[in-house]
């Protein structure tokens, strides 16, 4: 994806015919950011495969934009469904480590998904609804979000408009906020998908604010998103004629698994307010902390927005209750000009009545006590212990192959630092890795279908069973094993040449530090990393089973 999707005059005709020009060839980083933003070309090298490119005659220079618009994400995606791993019927099938879905939950939500309250089929439910839903489901909604979001005060069923996905909602959102050629703000690296939403729908830009991994200055993590960084991003595109319309907040954070704290989020909409922007907030991952020492501030639960009118908060079932093939999104919004013209697009983008029945069920679940009983009692305890026992797993996994990573408690994911295995630190070499994984048959995400502006970072998602995640480590292994055999081997065939100038150093305690910590507890965060790592080498050893007190004796 390009820094600004499309320069402000670029139709789609124009950018099918740099598509034909291109023969094979993408933007690299440095090119794309020297380059002014309203004369970017579309960096088509991250999501399509120009080589070979022929124009459909049967399509609109929009859809034949459609119809190539992929990427590492879709490419991996269509082979692991062609290849899907099967414990019983296809064990050498892909095991998929790269679409963020929790894979834990089936059990429970099974059970409760097919208990006898939600098999209501009253007619009101087979008939077109009120396109901002029906008002029994944005009744429960507003005091589910009042609930979990911990508003100030209740929430009303007049600011809630449902959709059939968070996706529909940001394609519906850029399309009300923002002309075509337009554009919105959003760091990197984030969630790819937004580009498709965004784009291809409203032909709406992203401006990136690049974050990198360097702690310097007012940083203190990896990653950070600063005021000043949006300051920056923003004065660049309006020098350069860019106008922009909204900033996107995703929190927690898809895929660094960052969870901002209130100062932050109000430093973020104080930003907002006086530039004038929207901001969107999407909370998908809201009820996916899964570790007591992180707490998650809802923009909802603030006192007082700064700017509650231009305020838009998203959150859906999807992944908080681990049925990703519900589509099932929902808006909050103050302003009702907003509400009224995304509820016009929701003919395009309706949930079906049934459905409305049972997600409204399903908040509704109060059960023995005020609070939501199966909710709190039952799912969210199973859930969080399973998302902290796997991502524990994992994260045992990586130091004992002495992989950096953030260490973070929310969301399904671990955003790793495999910049070590790129011999020249490109993005080519990058993808190259990302395909070296599929080959092996297990499908990860590399840092560019998210935007990272620093080459070998990969997604790796751990909302899986054990099984398959002890078979997908065991393949990653392997292939960083092969890779850094490989590397070994380069080096002493040209022992002059250094590769690591301008990396950072791979052991760097910062990526080790599980919470927002100073620089200045480095040292303490070290010592807690290095005896994580003798424990599980420990555990991963059969020393202790071959050398019992009894044999010793």
């Amino acid at each position: 994806f390009s820094s600004v999707a499309m320069p402000q005059s670029l139709d789609f005709s124009q950018a099918l015919s740099e598509i034909e020009g291109m023969g094979g060839r993408g933007s690299n980083l440095q090119e794309m950011r020297v380059r002014p933003l309203a004369k970017r070309r579309v960096d088509m090298y991250s999501f399509c495969n120009p080589s070979g490119f022929q124009r459909s005659p049967y399509l609109s220079a929009r859809g034949n934009f459609a119809n190539i618009f992929q990427g590492s994400t879709e490419e991996g995606y269509k082979a692991y469904h062609a290849d899907k791993y099967d414990e019983d019927k296809n064990p050498d099938g892909i095991i998929n480590f790269g679409t963020s879905e929790n894979k834990l939950c089936f059990d429970l939500m099974s059970k409760r998904l097919t208990q006898a309250d939600m098999n209501l089929m009253d007619p009101s439910l087979l008939q077109y609804p009120d396109w901002k839903g029906h008002l029994f489901l944005r009744e429960e909604v507003a005091r589910f979000l009042t609930y979990y979001c911990k508003a100030p005060a209740p929430l009303k069923a007049e600011n809630v408009i449902v959709l059939n996905g968070c996706g529909s909602l940001f394609s519906a959102l850029a399309t009300v906020l923002c002309d075509p050629g337009e554009a919105v703000l959003i760091a990197t690296p984030f969630y790819g998908g937004i580009t498709q939403s965004v784009f291809l729908y409203g032909n709406v830009k992203l401006v990136y604010v690049y974050l990198d991994s360097k702690i310097t200055g007012t940083c203190t993590r990896p990653f950070q998103l600063t005021v000043e960084k949006l300051e920056k991003a923003l004065q660049d595109a309006r020098a350069e004629g860019v106008t922009v319309r909204a900033l996107i907040l995703l929190n927690p954070q898809n895929p660094l698994g960052d969870i901002y704290s209130l100062s932050e989020l109000r430093d973020y909409l104080e930003f907002a307010k006086r530039h004038e922007l929207h901001v969107i907030v999407d909370e998908i991952y809201m009820l996916s902390v899964f570790d007591e020492s992180a707490t998650f501030h809802s923009v909802l639960g603030m006192d007082r927005l700064p700017d509650p009118q231009r305020t838009h908060v998203m959150w859906g079932i999807t992944k908080d209750f681990a049925v990703s093939g519900i589509r099932f999104g929902t808006l909050y919004t103050e302003n009702q000009d907003v509400a009224n013209a995304v509820a016009s697009l929701c003919y395009f983008h309706g949930v079906c009545g049934p459905v409305q029945h049972k997600v409204a069920q399903l908040l509704r679940d109060r059960g023995k006590s005020v609070a939501p009983y199966w909710i709190n009692q039952v799912y969210l305890r199973a859930n969080h212990a399973r998302l902290k026992a796997a991502h524990t797993y994992v994260t045992d996994e990586l130091k004992t192959l002495g992989v950096p990573f953030l260490n973070r408690n929310a969301g399904f994911f671990v955003w790793i630092d495999f910049r070590k295995y790129l011999k020249t630190g490109s993005f080519e070499e990058e993808l190259l890795l990302w395909k070296r994984f599929l080959d092996n048959k297990v499908l990860l995400s590399c840092g560019k279908a998210f935007e990272c502006s620093e080459p070998g970072w990969f997604r790796i998602i751990f909302a899986d069973k054990t099984h398959r995640l002890q078979l997908g480590m065991q393949r990653i292994r392997k292939v960083l094993e092969e890779r850094e055999q490989e590397i070994l081997a380069e080096e002493k065939e040209q022992p002059c040449q250094s590769d690591q100038d301008g990396k950072a150093d791979s052991t760097d305690e910062v990526i080790f530090v599980s919470r927002h910590q100073d620089p200045t507890c480095a040292s303490s965060s070290s010592l807690g990393d290095l005896i994580g790592l003798l424990q599980q080498q420990m555990r991963s050893s059969d020393w202790l089973q071959k050398n019992t007190a009894e044999q010793l004796a």
